[in-house]
């Protein structure tokens, strides 16, 4: 085996660890970028809508005065569920193209992709 290598003409240790660092620093600036980027969720045909951040946390809801009904608050419920889990899967696939785009597809454990 050759010194610094790995047996047979493997990429360095050094080169490595410098790539190493730059794809962490590449998904370090992408994590920071999906705090801004923004989804939208909606339920009711667009009765009720969800705003999510790409981080997966929501940031506003807005509920259209037409599917207010003070009988059927179940109705509305329902609606407010499915459009925040609508925004969280948006917000989950964007989180996922956007890290993919760095890590070639490779699913690195511990991301929260």
């Amino acid at each position: 085996m050759r010194p610094g290598g790995f047996g047979g003409g493997g990429m360095d240790m050094a080169k490595m660890m410098k790539q190493a660092q730059k794809m962490q620093e590449a998904l370090m600036q992408a994590q920071e970028d999906l705090g801004s980027k923004t989804v939208e969720g909606t339920a009711g045909g667009g009765a009720v809508s969800v705003t999510a951040n790409g981080h997966k946390e929501i940031t506003a809801i807005r509920i259209k005065p037409e599917a207010v009904d003070p009988e059927d608050v179940e109705t509305l419920e329902d609606l407010v569920l499915a459009a925040v889990k609508d925004a969280q899967a948006k917000a989950a696939g964007l989180a996922e193209s956007s890290m993919g785009s760095i890590t070639g597809g490779m699913n690195l454990p511990g991301l929260g992709f």
